[in-house]
């Protein structure tokens, strides 16, 4: 007799999934060579049905989990279920069929029971190097796909549990950290096989035909659910545009613009108007503006809906061919997961925001502040790969000031502890903080952006930085105001500073530091109205000064006793 699935067990079901997934992303973080998965965390997994429609995923990159669907369903149309076998693991990291980066390499394996296909497991993770003409596989001045590394179409890398060891060797000859490579990608296998376990326990408990049931309502669950929370909004239109920089010029800006139309229980999502795709790899495949798309409106509708395909099917998203939203091969598209990935998420909460401001944030710090660094490491005369995204600043919401620090929106990786990174490179961090008076004024401030200083020690490094708002700014909410500028800067050993382009890839000396800034993110609310006691909190703090206390929030702080004078501050807001 075929078991009721009742709203109780289906959340047991829905948690069971849930579990698996993130048991399989605590397997191949535990079990990654890389510290930029092992510690950082740079990778994702998830549950798809036989079809590839995603399941449950685990908690980790947004960005990553919201275009895995999309990895799934092209390696489908390529292998067919027919020639899939137990133990079969397939590789994939071409942007124009898997819609991310070189770097990010996607295992995709098939669970049979009983000899027949249930599911499919994935992950997802960041390579330290795949490759191309520099360091970390993600220049910024590539102009074609073939320059930012080794493309992978689908192919097996594991028949029948026995992994394809020329394949492997074949991609270690094309990377400069083969050693990484070959660790990280066992742990993905290793991944893998947890996933494959723990659906098979899953099965031999309620049966298969349980299992695929509970699939389905689950994600059903989550499109009625979504269509539900979209209803709330009631018909309307909106629009906004936000941009993107490739210089110091503001002739050099790149529109992206979006129409977005809410009907009674869909949303039409039109890039209409963005820019053309670019000679350089700040252009976003569709997968990824996808995934930028999904996570937005999930995330001002209902963040709690659980995220699977039901989820997005009340989304249509039109991303017109050969724009820096749905580019053309082979456009370089590397670095449109760090900063394109943001501001489409950015266009999106802004036009969203106009119809709920109740629940809007203020824009985030806009990107993902990517700083790679690479050479010959001195110490061992091998090849070394220092990757990293840093956090900026987070948008403040209604009854909230945004975080500092943090990464935002697309991303959700930890930071590399500084004793890892002088462990690991040939690299000295000569400071690492908050940077004061970065946040964006608002009755609810914006989050503050930070700063990293790195000195190259003892041989020349090929660096990338990949970094956004150095003329643009986050912009606030309400009569919030925006955050501050990132910078990019390189001191010399004997002192002089000299400001880079927020995004650029070249080398530097021996003895040079790099020092790395963020921007800050947008406020909400008019500043005046910020309760002063806060203000005079982020003074004590060290996060803004007792002069932009009293520039931007009218608050006069005695500086010897270090308290508010409220007749002050009363006569100044109330001239203001």
């Amino acid at each position: 007799m075929e078991k009721k699935l009742d709203p109780i067990t289906l959340e047991v079901m829905r948690n069971a999934l849930q579990s698996v997934a993130e048991e399989m992303g605590g397997t191949l973080i535990r079990t990654a060579l890389s510290p930029n998965i092992k510690d950082r965390r740079d990778c994702s997994t998830g549950i798809y049905t036989r079809d590839g429609e995603l399941v449950a995923q685990a908690e980790h990159i947004p960005l990553h989990l919201g275009l895995m669907p999309t990895v799934i369903k092209e390696v489908l149309k390529i292998y067919s279920r027919d020639e899939l076998e137990p133990g079969d693991a397939i590789i994939i990291n071409d942007p124009y069929i898997s819609g991310s980066h070189l770097p990010d390499v996607c295992i995709f394996t098939p669970v049979f029971c009983s000899g027949e296909l249930i599911a499919i497991v994935a992950n997802l993770a960041h390579h330290v190097d795949v490759g191309g003409m520099s360091s970390g596989s993600m220049p910024v001045s590539s102009t074609e796909i073939f320059h930012e590394g080794i493309r992978i179409p689908p192919i097996k890398i594991r028949k029948r549990y026995e992994i394809e060891q020329e394949i492997v060797k074949l991609l270690e000859n094309n990377v400069r950290t083969s050693f990484e490579l070959r660790g990280d990608l066992e742990a993905q296998l290793a991944s893998a096989n947890v996933g494959e376990r723990r659906l098979n326990e899953l099965a031999d408990k309620y049966g298969v035909n349980f299992l695929q049931k509970a699939m389905e309502e689950i994600i059903n669950y989550s499109e009625r659910r979504m269509k539900a929370k979209i209803a709330e909004f009631g018909q309307g239109q909106y629009s906004f545009t936000d941009y993107l920089e490739r210089s110091f010029n503001e002739e050099d800006l790149i529109p992206i613009k979006v129409k977005i139309q809410i009907n009674h229980d869909n949303i039409e999502v039109d890039f209409t108007g963005t820019s053309e795709q670019t000679d350089i790899s700040l252009n976003s495949t569709r997968a990824v503006t996808l995934a930028s798309v999904y996570y937005a409106i999930k995330s001002i509708t209902d963040p709690e809906v659980p995220p699977n395909a039901g989820a997005f099917r009340p989304i249509n998203v039109i991303t017109p061919s050969g724009t820096v939203v749905n580019p053309e091969f082979p456009s370089p598209v590397s670095n449109a997961n760090i900063n394109t990935s943001q501001r489409i998420a950015d266009v999106i909460l802004g036009a969203l925001a106009q119809a709920r401001p109740e629940k809007a944030i203020a824009a985030c710090a806009g990107t993902m502040g990517l700083l790679t660094l690479g050479g010959i490491d001195p110490r061992s005369n091998k090849y070394y790969s220092y990757v990293e995204t840093y956090g900026g600043g987070m948008g403040a919401v209604k009854g909230n000031d945004g975080m500092d620090g943090v990464h935002t929106n697309m991303t959700n990786t930890r930071n590399t502890p500084t004793e890892v990174i002088e462990i690991s490179y040939p690299l000295l961090v000569e400071g690492y903080g908050l940077l004061p008076d970065t946040e964006g004024p608002g009755e609810y401030r914006g989050g503050m952006g930070l700063y990293r200083r790195i000195k190259i020690m003892d041989h020349e490094a090929n660096i990338t930085l990949s970094n956004e708002r150095g003329i643009t700014k986050a912009w606030g909410l309400l009569d919030g105001k925006p955050g501050a500028h990132s910078k990019n800067l390189l001191i010399s050993p004997d002192g002089k500073t000299e400001r880079l382009p927020t995004m650029i890839t070249t080398k530097v000396a021996s003895d040079y530091i790099i020092d790395y800034q963020t921007p800050g993110a947008g406020g909400y609310g008019n500043a005046l109205s910020r309760n002063p006691e806060k203000v005079l909190r982020d003074v004590r703090e060290g996060l803004i000064s007792i002069e932009r206390a009293h520039s931007e929030y009218k608050v006069v702080i005695d500086l010897d006793k270090m308290e508010i004078d409220y007749d002050k501050t009363k006569e100044l807001r109330e001239k203001h």
